[in-house]
């Protein structure tokens, strides 16, 4: 490689971080009071910033909000991969708050007691790339297949039957025998870990499976305090790529899954007589 092609490629690899560490100064820094003095130290390298949900609604706040269920993530300037906070891709607007907790100043998205506006924001979520969009194709609820499994899964584990069908029919229109490019196999499509957590001693078995995937879905359920966006991304691209972005991955087939699912846990809710609940965490006022 020629000297010149060389310092062309440093310099193009340049510019895509300071482009990424715009995004952090954007998607954070500006939510989060950058614009008001001493909120972070000037020369700081990393910040906490906690995302709470409350009531279906997704913030960001320097310091967790009383009755909120809040995770801290620590964010890097120099990371390679920036976290999408909100969970979802798109344009949010709001409001940054100042309060007083604790005998310490805070800042956040939520208007909570005695909360004071600063000014409003608008931040664009990163840009998505293409990816894997599971086996199913989006069609009418069915409710004629493995209705034991099914039901006896959705009680074992505490997940809504209807969110259960919307998963095995994204992943595999519930066929037992589907194997994906990936090796993930069954109704469910679990992969070969999940397959050696769970304990799953045949993945083609629709019993063996629903309850494994079940089991998941409840786990990751936990793990992201009921973001069902966000389940359903870690379902499709993994815990690990959810966490490393802070919500659903700039992949293409991923956001066409996350999509895809939302519309089916709508209709089979609605197949199933129930009232519908919407899995996207809606922007604290």
């Amino acid at each position: 490689m020629s000297r010149t092609k060389s310092l062309q490629r440093r310099l193009a690899s340049t510019v895509a971080r300071r482009t990424r560490q715009l995004f952090l100064h954007n998607a954070v820094r500006v939510i989060l009071a950058a614009l008001v003095p001493g909120v972070f130290p000037a020369d700081a390298l990393a910040r906490t910033v906690w995302r709470c949900v409350l009531d279906g609604t997704v913030s960001l706040s320097t310091a967790a909000e009383p009755g909120s269920e809040c995770t801290p993530q620590t964010l890097d300037d120099d990371a390679a991969a920036l976290p999408n906070l909100w969970g979802t891709m798109g344009d949010f607007q709001g409001t940054l708050y100042q309060r007083e907790q604790d005998g310490k100043t805070v800042y956040g998205t939520r208007k909570l007691p005695g909360s004071k506006p600063l000014f409003g924001f608008s931040v664009a979520t990163p840009a998505h790339s293409p990816a894997h969009a599971g086996l199913g194709q989006v069609g009418p609820p069915r409710l004629d297949l493995y209705r034991s499994e099914f039901r006896a899964a959705a009680r074992r584990t505490g997940v809504d039957e209807a969110w259960l069908r919307a998963i095995a029919h994204a992943e595999s229109y519930f066929d037992a025998s589907a194997v994906s490019e990936k090796g993930a196999r069954g109704v469910m499509q679990l992969m070969p870990d999940v397959i050696s957590d769970y304990a799953v001693e045949n993945p083609h078995s629709a019993r063996d499976s629903i309850l494994a995937g079940a089991s998941l879905l409840k786990a990751l359920d936990a793990h992201y305090g009921g973001d069902l966006v966000r389940v359903a991304a870690a379902y499709n691209a993994g815990i690990g790529t959810v966490d490393e972005y802070g919500g659903v991955p700039p992949y293409e087939e991923t956001r066409i899954y996350v999509a895809k699912v939302t519309e089916l846990y709508a209709n089979y809710r609605k197949a199933m007589g129930l009232v519908v609940r919407p899995m996207h965490l809606i922007p604290a006022q």
